[in-house]
């Protein structure tokens, strides 16, 4: 629903994936037809970083700049459902494990993290794990806490049903419409050029993903993100009662090399299984869709040793992109911390772990942009940290759990 001879609006979102789609929704709420949403491939591609039939929702965190906006997003998904009618987040359960020679002490940050918060677990023994789920084979070696507020959030539709909403409010989105460059004009507002014509606005928020620098590079603001090509395999496991929602919760696995997580059957017939940040630095230009066998071949190995009923026949593995600061933090923030001029220029990056906060993500960036401030504790996502600012900031892309770090020279080649 594109009117194609407006070229003035209030407010404009340039790419409408998770978060851009969710601050196209709750800017119509408020200001109805004064917005544009620029998306540059169809709605409801692939080629990013928010596809895919489920996405991980949890209140547990490993840090309490997460923990205290954690309750806020089950909240904004709420307000979502109940104006739709449409069910989005299912809530499963959810379960943080680690062998406890090896990454135990990050469940203690968990659990510090989310007493801090006064967010309800439970912390149990690998016995007392397998004896709650029987799919996981764990032993005494392993700890474990479990929430029983985790789940999923169907993220293809999620997007979706913030579009249509967005639309219902009066909003107005344009595919296949890539932004070329930002200008300032001399009333102050942004001038936004693309192939389908030049667009004006008071406040641009940019949700650009991967993109994200080819968008703010015009305005001389380049952000220190790596672009990571990621992917999540399904396997047609034959016990499918034991792997649906009622009956398999969502899990994260911590380990030294990789940090694994699980999902329950949700739209198609298959468990999913996933490497958290294991993949290749690429850029949006140069990744490929092709499945590496490596990381199919670790999953396997990691289901065979803890969830081995879990497995079956591969259906497919499909790739993905995540974008993360050096920190692995969000940055939510304006542009003219960094740029003269650029106060009404508005930047979320979700750092490779946002689906869950998505919506209320969507709802901070309206806030920034009509109220000039949010009602939510953002203040450790700012442009200017020193994550974004130092040259010799030591990447740390693992949610400070393992993994290996890319060198800053292996990844500043590739951007």
């Amino acid at each position: 629903m594109a009117d194609r001879e407006r070229r003035t609006y209030g407010y404009i979102v340039v790419g409408c994936g998770g978060v851009g789609s969710a601050a196209l929704y709750w800017l119509s709420k408020r200001v109805g037809s004064d917005v544009l949403g620029l998306e540059q491939f169809k709605l409801g591609h692939d080629n990013g970083g928010s596809q895919d039939h489920s996405r991980i929702i949890r209140l547990a965190y490993h840090d309490d700049m997460y923990t205290r906006l954690t309750p806020d997003t089950y909240r904004a998904w709420e307000e979502v459902e109940r104006e739709s009618g449409v069910q989005l987040v299912y809530k499963t359960g959810g379960v943080n494990l680690a062998r406890r020679d090896e990454m135990g002490n990050i469940i203690d940050k968990y659990a510090e993290a989310m007493s801090a918060n006064n967010i309800r677990y439970q912390r149990l023994t690998g016995k007392e794990l397998h004896a709650k789920f029987p799919q996981f084979e764990t032993s005494d070696e392993y700890t474990a806490i479990y929430e029983p507020m985790a789940g999923l959030v169907d993220a293809a539709m999620g997007n979706a049903v913030h579009v249509q909403l967005a639309y219902a409010h009066g909003a107005t989105v344009i595919e296949n419409c890539p932004v070329q460059r930002l200008e300032k004009i001399q009333d102050g507002s942004i001038k936004v050029y693309t192939p389908k014509g030049v667009f004006y606005c008071r406040k641009l928020i940019v949700s650009a993903g991967a993109w994200l620098n080819h968008v703010l590079g015009s305005i001389g603001l380049q952000i220190p993100v790596y672009v990571t090509q990621e992917q999540v395999t399904y396997f047609a496991t034959p016990h499918v009662k034991e792997f649906t929602k009622e009956k398999y919760p969502i899990w994260i696995y911590h380990s030294p090399k990789y940090d694994f997580y699980g999902l329950p059957m949700h739209g198609n017939s298959g468990s999913k299984i996933g490497v958290d940040a294991g993949g290749p630095v690429v850029t949006a230009d140069t990744r490929n869709f092709n499945p590496d066998p490596v990381r199919e071949q670790a999953c396997i190995e990691h289901l065979k040793k803890t969830i081995p009923r879990s497995l079956g026949p591969l259906m497919y593995t499909k790739t993905c992109l995540y974008t993360m600061p050096p920190d692995r933090h969000f940055v939510v923030d304006t542009c003219g911390k960094r740029v003269n001029g650029y106060d009404n220029v508005i930047l979320c990056c979700g750092a490779g772990h946002c689906y869950k906060f998505a919506s209320l993500l969507g709802r901070i960036l309206s806030e920034l942009a009509i109220d000039g401030k949010s009602r939510y504790d953002i203040s450790k996502f700012n442009i200017d940290r020193p994550a974004l600012t130092d040259p010799d900031w030591k990447p740390q892309l693992y949610m400070g759990t393992g993994g290996k770090v890319p060198t800053k020279e292996s990844v500043n080649s590739k951007l």
